[in-house]
């Protein structure tokens, strides 16, 4: 399930994505234009720009604007910077790996074999989703 902070992160850089090509949008239009609380939307707009996602210029005409195409940036990257690891358990994560302690082989367990399974499906699917994909739906 993805996290409030994933959600409004995605639905910014949908508001960024549906403006033209290198506009630069304030907080406050990003806020109201995307139905996001802004005092939760700044937090998240300095996480995105920390993932090299949007990028920020300063002073009145400043605000933020997306760094990477929309066609780029995917629900898998979202994903992963808001709420981590896409797997269900540590042991069958990418990124993220950890043992499990109560498994005796990690080779043989048919538990961790499914989860890798429902992974690399879940991981196939959000990465051929694209903010630009989301708008043009």
């Amino acid at each position: 399930m993805l996290s409030h902070k994933a959600k409004y992160a995605l639905k910014a850089l949908l508001y960024l994505a549906q403006q033209e090509e290198g506009f630069i949008a304030k907080t406050m239009d990003i806020s109201q234009g995307a139905n996001i609380p802004k005092k939760f939307l700044e937090q998240i707009l300095l996480e995105l720009k920390r993932g090299h996602f949007v990028s920020s210029k300063q002073g009145k005409l400043g605000g933020y604007y997306l760094l990477k195409s929309k066609n780029e940036i995917t629900l898998a990257d979202i994903h992963r910077l808001f709420d981590g690891a896409i797997a269900l358990l540590p042991c069958a994560s990418l990124n993220f790996y950890e043992p499990c302690s109560d498994c005796t082989t990690e080779s043989e367990c048919s538990l961790r074999l499914g989860l890798l399974t429902i992974r690399d499906e879940t991981l196939k699917v959000m990465k051929n989703i694209t903010i630009g994909s989301l708008i043009k739906k």
